[in-house]
């Protein structure tokens, strides 16, 4: 049986008559979460969970119609049996569960079996089909645990401190700002860019409480940032506005830090390894965990890890999508003041 076809205009299923976060504009886009590559704009219809329907509004347009689910519950589209699953990535973030006939498909979108004490904990669901990402499907992505990564920037900030230094975090406004403000709590005031500010919105209107922050205006002196946190998105990275802030030591939270020389190739004065993706054991885990028949691979490192999948005797092939790396989709979204 076919429950899922790959096709140009992205994940569709025939019998549902439905796309999972497609690429092109279509009738109706069911979204695993509001990252730019897995909800693009131009949906006739969207289908999410509860949390990411503002991201959506925030980042699309306030007027797109938009339907929600919460986690667990099921909902029948001619026939198809359709939930949604935590899927740990970020806030809100959803595996797409599809029954039909005894038939069961999980399209994971991008997950992470970490729990980051903030997203709603990766859940295991068993299927016959598993669609999997493979951004860090390598051997050498191994990440910390969370709380020992989060003692590792608590002690840079303290470092700073004592430097009279500002501690200025890169990290992507949806899912890296607010593990970062979380793991930074109790060290002292933070300052978020807009972009930010603008996502955690969203997380407060379904009722998420995040830390204590405040929005200053980059366009005009911010000397009183000194000696803080300081929260920007990528796009800033050696821009003006990092110019502007009084001794700034800066440091990029990505899981591309993971390799030696990524942080002296990003002229930052720090790299932490923090990611809303699983790592190598954290794939291999959630894939063996499914007892899928067959597994696709798609966006990351596709073929050296199916390859590897089919060594194992895991069934496993490639499939060709426009899911990419969130962090140049990001950089292309946020709406920055230089």
């Amino acid at each position: 049986m076919k429950l899922i076809t790959f096709t140009n205009k992205g994940i569709y299923c025939p019998q549902g008559k439905f796309y999972i976060d497609p690429w092109r504009p279509v009738d109706l886009a069911v979204i695993t979460h509001g990252h730019a590559d897995h909800a693009r704009w131009g949906m006739k219809k969207y289908l999410c969970h509860h949390f990411t329907k503002p991201i959506l509004k925030k980042r699309i347009a306030e007027d797109i119609e938009c339907q929600t689910l919460q986690y667990g519950e099921v909902l029948n589209i001619n026939g198809v049996k359709l939930s949604l699953h935590p899927a740990g990535h970020i806030i809100g973030s959803a595996q797409i569960r599809l029954e039909y006939k005894g038939y069961v498909s999980v399209i994971s979108g991008d997950y992470k079996v970490q729990d980051d004490g903030l997203s709603t904990p990766f859940e295991l669901v068993k299927c016959n089909e598993f669609v999997t990402e493979s951004t860090f499907g390598l051997p050498i992505y191994n990440w910390l645990e969370v709380d020992d990564l989060n003692k590792k920037m608590q002690s840079w900030v303290l470092r700073n401190k004592e430097n009279q230094k500002t501690s200025v975090f890169i990290g992507y406004s949806l899912g890296k700002a607010q593990r970062i403000m979380k793991a930074v709590e109790g060290l002292g005031k933070i300052h978020v860019h807009y972009s930010i500010g603008k996502l955690n919105q969203a997380f407060e209107e379904v009722g998420i409480v995040l830390l204590e922050y405040e929005i200053p205006d980059f366009r005009e002196n911010i000397k009183h940032v000194a000696g803080e946190i300081v929260i920007v998105p990528p796009a800033l990275l050696d821009s003006n506005v990092i110019k502007k802030i009084p001794d700034a030591a800066t440091a990029i939270c990505s899981g591309w830090m993971q390799v030696r020389g990524a942080r002296r190739w990003r002229s930052a004065d720090a790299g932490f390894a923090m990611s809303d993706h699983a790592d190598w054991k954290g794939l291999l885990q959630a894939i063996k965990a499914t007892e899928a028949e067959i597994v696709h691979v798609t966006h990351g490192q596709t073929e050296v890890f199916s390859k590897y999948l089919n060594e194992i005797g895991i069934k496993s092939d490639v499939v060709e999508t426009l899911y990419g790396d969130d962090d140049e989709e990001e950089k292309e979204k946020e709406i920055i003041d230089n």
